[in-house]
């Protein structure tokens, strides 16, 4: 296979996006302006519920994204997110903010699209430009810098042949992706018909006493649960990070259930000279900090720092019905969150939230559903965590030619 070289500006051109007014910014709307946090690490297409921002006017003509359109950060504006890549996903209407560069033109002789979306995330291309950034806090790159990034290509038709073997890895993660949303929006729905509109199962024949259910109890969060602290090492003593115990902190939210991997890791060391314990799987958290009110299950076991509770049920309750009261109740912790300057969620407020305690029967029936799903939800995202490490062993073979097509 012959390999051809050439600098980037040989083949595309990157549009500038355009800088949206942030007064204009709000919390819903038709239309989602991206940032460089829409972009993974690695690469791809972002989703941000809850924390996307929205544009509440008309946007200027020649800025509203098409799907399939690929798009680059100009701003590391995380770790690593510099000249990250992401194609645009149908469904919703995405614009394009001057953070981001859009390949507008490419010599379609010269490049293939899909080969150019992972070339962009390889270290080869990822260094160079990383090394002509500009910026000392916030580091920038530019689309005369990127052209002068050098590659080496094989021919369009063995690149789209490379670029298809790897989006067959990013298929099979996005339709797990997919399946974890649909399988948890279901036990979410199921926990809401059952102890939010009372639609259980025998809910003709219960008698409802002072405004519940027979045989059910209203309590508070404080009562049905305990409500334990983090804490962190300190920073300056590297004996106590970079270990093998994940560091749950506000950053490590996901969007699903299960959080897995966290930014930062600590040493058993560390642990010792923290007041977090060893929190262990399907402990629940809930960010008190920063961002409010995020909730996850731990999937492994990890430590957690003084921005988060872990919470653990009390008997009649279980992790996982936990999970999904808190997660529907989640609104009136938010709506109680206290602070001079920035919300947070204290132990006091665990005791001004109602909780109502279903009979154990309900209980252990809701169980019996949610618990399978969670477990699916479990397996599809270690699922996902193998494809994306086999894919990113993978890449850099095939981009490099030690792997032929």
């Amino acid at each position: 296979m012959s390999w051809c070289e050439m600098t980037l500006g040989d083949a595309i051109h990157i549009k500038h996006g355009f800088a949206f007014k942030s007064k204009l910014f709000a919390d819903s709307g038709k239309y989602i302006v991206l940032t460089p946090g829409n972009f993974y690490e690695i690469g791809g297409f972002r989703p941000r519920p809850g924390k996307d921002r929205y544009y509440s006017c008309d946007p200027p003509e020649g800025f509203i994204l098409e799907s399939g359109s690929l798009i680059v950060a100009m701003t590391e504006q995380g770790p690593g997110l510099l000249g990250s890549s992401a194609i645009i996903p149908r469904g919703d209407t995405y614009l394009h903010n001057q953070r981001l560069g859009l390949i507008d033109e490419i010599d379609e002789n010269s490049l293939s699209l899909n080969y150019l979306y992972y070339l962009f995330n390889t270290y080869e291309v990822r260094s160079q430009i990383s090394s002509s950034a500009s910026g000392v806090k916030v580091r920038h790159t530019s689309p005369d810098r990127i052209y002068r990034v050098k590659v080496s290509v094989p021919s369009v038709n063995n690149q789209e042949k490379i670029a298809s073997i790897l989006a067959c890895y990013d298929d099979l993660i996005e339709n797990n992706r997919r399946r974890i949303q649909l399988l948890e929006e279901s036990a979410r729905l199921l926990y809401k018909e059952w102890f939010v509109r009372l639609r259980f199962p025998g809910h003709e024949h219960v008698k409802i006493v002072d405004g519940v259910p027979e045989g059910w109890k209203k309590e508070t969060a404080w009562d049905v649960m305990e409500v334990l602290s983090g804490g962190t090492p300190k920073t300056n003593v590297p004996e106590y990070w970079d270990g093998g115990i994940p560091f749950f902190t506000p950053k490590d939210t996901t969007s699903h259930a299960y959080v897995y991997e966290t930014e930062k890791t600590i040493t058993g060391e560390g642990l010792k000279k923290c007041n977090s314990r060893l929190y262990p799987k399907d402990t629940v958290f809930i960010t008190a900090r920063g961002t409010v009110g995020k909730i996850n299950l731990a999937q492994t076991t990890m430590a957690m720092n003084q921005s988060c509770y872990a919470l653990v049920a009390n008997e009649p309750l279980n992790q996982h019905f936990l999970y999904f009261a808190l997660v529907e109740g989640v609104e009136q912790f938010k709506s109680r969150a206290v602070g001079a300057v920035f919300d947070a969620i204290v132990r006091d407020t665990f005791k001004l939230i109602p909780f109502l305690v279903p009979a154990e029967s309900a209980i252990g029936a809701f169980v019996d559903h949610a618990s399978p799903i969670l477990r699916q939800i479990d397996i599809l995202s270690t699922q996902n965590r193998n494809l994306a490490q086999a894919r990113d062993l993978l890449l850099p073979r095939l981009m490099n030619g030690e792997v032929p097509v």
